[in-house]
């Protein structure tokens, strides 16, 4: 029990001293050393108990639609300003280069024309231009008219030339899609290249059907990378076989295929370019096989031109019929082509009897021939609307030949002054005579030019 009797003791006295010292420093009070120490203590116990974590970084935080806003962003974070300099140079170029891909409107981009429309070409350049400007205007506001002298994005660097993958197919391209086809093409040609040396190293020529499985393999990997309709956009912009249709119609000058006409008869031929590419040319049973082909391909053109343009296609073939759509749309009158064309032929066929006709001598044919010429020339005026041209002044007769029979006594100087023609004229005249062995009764002819004979008035 005196333990109990102990601890209520103590208690006791240490509730009193307690009193005791609120009542001397007031109520509400206490020490400022004691306070400061709890505080102290308190910022000591926090400080071992808090820890401090940066929270992770994240690009988002720093990247803003607003350009000065993106730079202030990252001067805030400490960036060199070389640094932001490149970042904002190669995001400014990155956002033109998509510019330029989706708005400009290429030559390129017409994969149906064999020839660039040079409007086209002068929009192009121009836009291209403008969009220049607007460039570099941008990053001079954005960095200062010093710019370019720290420009370390743009620096010439050694690369492989690539192709233009722009307009509204190829030019929304993702970058990645943009540079696994570049790689594509790139490797493409390297190995095509590296055959043909490796033929030519070894004397040898290449193997059509190698070339084509080449050209399969990279259309292959293309296929791994773009959808049906971007792999044929590409197609009709650079493979080889659109590249020969071109030039195909190209030959024809005046056929100029609608884009719609240029991709059916591509998407026609196309297959069946790729297996004449693989035949051998010195193989008979290639060659069987080619004209089979080749029969079918023009069905195929046939057939995705419709008769109408298919008929316009086989005419154009015939060089004299291209020259008579020169004429009629020289003459502003394309429509009168075909009758411009019925008159050439006939005129050919005339101008081919009156060559071979055997009645008529070299002097008679030359005449007949320029009046044909006359003859076309006013069936083409008409058939176009023009004025007929003028007949052609009327040929100035020949003089009538003369002839001399010699007589005793005669010799060149009497005969040129009986007819007042030099003796060199009367000696071209007569090649065959010899002048200085007259006979009596020989006969030669006297030119008609000179002086008026002896006696006359």
């Amino acid at each position: 029990m005196r333990w109990r009797i102990v601890a209520l003791a103590s208690v006791g006295v240490n509730v009193m001293l307690t009193l005791v010292l609120l009542r001397s420093f007031g109520p509400g009070k206490a020490p400022a050393s004691a306070s400061h120490r709890l505080a102290s203590a308190q910022a000591v116990i926090t400080k071992t108990n808090v820890v401090f974590r940066r929270e992770p970084f994240s690009w988002q935080e720093v990247e803003s639609p607003d350009y000065r806003t993106y730079i202030a962003n990252l001067r805030e974070i400490g960036c060199p300003d070389q640094t932001i300099r490149d970042i904002i140079i190669a995001d400014v170029n990155s956002m033109f280069a998509r510019r330029r891909a989706t708005e400009l409107v290429t030559p390129e981009q017409q994969w149906w024309r064999s020839v660039p429309d040079s409007n086209v070409v002068m929009q192009a350049m121009a836009q291209a231009k403008k969009l220049e400007e607007a460039r570099r205007t941008l990053l001079t506001q954005l960095l200062g008219t010093n710019w370019e002298s720290g420009d370390l994005v743009n620096l010439p660097r050694p690369t492989q030339p690539g192709i233009d993958l722009d307009g509204p197919i190829l030019g929304t391209l993702s970058p990645e899609t943009k540079r696994a086809v570049e790689e594509i093409t790139v490797e493409s040609e390297q190995r095509m290249r590296a055959y043909l040396q490796q033929q030519g190293q070894h004397g040898g020529t290449a193997d059509p059907a190698e070339l084509a499985k080449l050209r399969q393999q990279t259309r292959n990997e293309l296929a791994g990378v773009l959808s049906p309709g971007q792999l044929e956009e590409f197609l009709l912009r650079y493979s080889e076989d659109a590249v020969n249709l071109r030039g195909e119609f190209g030959q024809l000058r005046y056929f100029n295929p609608t884009p719609d006409e240029f991709r059916a008869v591509f998407r026609a031929v196309d297959p069946i370019d790729q297996q004449l590419q693989a035949l051998s040319p010195i193989d008979p049973n290639s060659v069987a096989q080619r004209d089979g082909l080749e029969a079918e391909r023009e069905a195929a053109i046939k057939n995705a031109l419709g008769p109408s343009r298919y008929e316009e296609y086989q005419m154009l073939q015939d060089p004299l019929y291209r020259d008579a759509v020169a004429s009629a749309i020289a003459a502003g009158t394309p429509g009168a082509a075909k009758t411009i064309y019925a008159i050439n032929l006939a005129a050919q066929s005339t101008r081919q009897d009156i060559s071979s006709d055997p009645s008529l001598t070299d002097s008679q044919k030359a005449i007949e021939q320029k009046q044909l010429d006359v003859d076309q020339l006013t069936a083409n005026a008409i058939a176009t609307g023009q004025q007929t041209p003028p007949p052609p002044p009327a040929p100035t007769p020949a003089p009538p030949q003369r002839t001399y029979v010699i007589h005793p006594g005669d010799s060149l100087a009497v005969i040129s002054m009986i007819y007042g023609v030099p003796p060199g004229a009367i000696r071209q005249a007569n090649p065959t005579v010899n002048f200085f062995r007259l006979t009596p009764g020989d006969v030669i002819t006297i030119p008609p030019m000179g002086l008026p004979p002896i006696g006359a008035p």
